[in-house]
């Protein structure tokens, strides 16, 4: 009697666990490379250049008849940017449009929004889009249209004016610049804080409200008393976008410049350091105004920041 020979055991395959363990640890890096390669060749090679070129300036050696050297000098750029007059007299202009032009864009975009997010409003859609389109036109564009409004030979607000035997409009003197600036910036930048703004008014959620006109709360009291102090993130949001805009003012300016002679070489920050660049060929001078720039810019955004949290803190206990 024979007896059947056992069954050899078959071979387990092998694991691909391990394989697709690396390969999903793998994907991270393999996804964020292309963001991590464009950002050190736009951003990190750029400031790291800009710095180092702030710490040299050229200087001419042999006499009347030597050649230019790049020599490195340290801080004397910092030094001589924070000599400057010029550069320094634009902060003070920047300062006056701020005040101007960034509470008047944020209390637009939060009527707007409340007005959009009340019950009895209608054609709420088309709203929206014609308060938005204004944020599409590039800068310069809407720097340019307007500008031709203000111009008192084609303006058409001058025209009445002149019309009515008031004369024409100081859009481009020395006293009404800074309006005419900050209504550029608050015509194109209304929009985009609103859509933000009521982005945030519609996550509230509806029962809320219910609960408030069951106390006897009417809307504006309603929008006063709840909508505001719950978007009260939003505002600070579009606050500190606004913020930075105001202080990289470059476009608007520099648009309106041929066009006045209010508005100088040297007019804000930025025009200063265009100028240095390129007007006077001082570049290592222009990369050390730039480094102070953004270094002032993350220094206040960062005050601002710590003193909101400070409050909201405060507030909370």
């Amino acid at each position: 009697m024979t007896t059947a020979s056992p069954r050899r055991a078959a071979k387990p395959a092998a694991s691909s666990k391990p394989r697709r363990a690396k390969s999903n640890r793998l994907a991270p890096y393999f996804f964020t490379t292309p963001a991590i390669v464009l950002y050190i060749v736009f951003t990190v090679i750029p400031v790291a250049y800009a710095i180092w070129l702030s710490l040299r300036a050229y200087r001419v050696t042999g006499g009347a008849l030597g050649r230019k050297q790049d020599v490195f000098v340290w801080f004397e750029n910092y030094l001589a940017v924070l000599q400057d007059e010029t550069f320094l007299a634009g902060f003070g202009r920047l300062l006056i449009y701020g005040v101007i032009a960034i509470p008047l864009t944020l209390g637009l975009a939060l009527l707007f929004a409340l007005l959009l997010d009340a019950p009895a409003v209608r054609a709420k859609r088309f709203s929206r889009t014609a308060i938005f389109i204004p944020y599409a036109v590039p800068g310069v564009v809407a720097a340019l249209l307007w500008g031709f409004m203000y111009l008192p030979s084609t303006s058409p607000f001058s025209y009445l004016t002149k019309a009515a035997g008031l004369g024409s409009i100081p859009f481009l003197e020395e006293s009404g610049i800074f309006g005419s600036l900050a209504n550029i910036a608050i015509w194109g930048g209304v929009g985009f804080n609103m859509i933000i703004i009521y982005t945030s008014l519609r996550g509230i959620p509806a029962d809320i409200y219910e609960s408030a006109r069951l106390d006897g709360a009417n809307e504006l009291q309603i929008a006063w008393r709840i909508k505001i102090p719950l978007v009260a993130p939003a505002l600070v949001l579009t606050g500190f976008f606004s913020l930075i805009g105001t202080i990289q003012l470059y476009s608007e300016p520099a648009t309106l410049r041929p066009m006045t002679s209010t508005i100088s070489a040297g007019w804000v920050p930025l025009m200063a350091i265009y100028r240095d660049a390129f007007g006077t060929d001082n570049l290592p001078q222009a990369a050390a105004a730039s480094t102070l720039l953004a270094v002032g810019t993350v220094l206040v955004s960062a005050l601002v920041l710590r003193l909101v949290n400070r409050r909201r803190n405060g507030m909370e206990s």
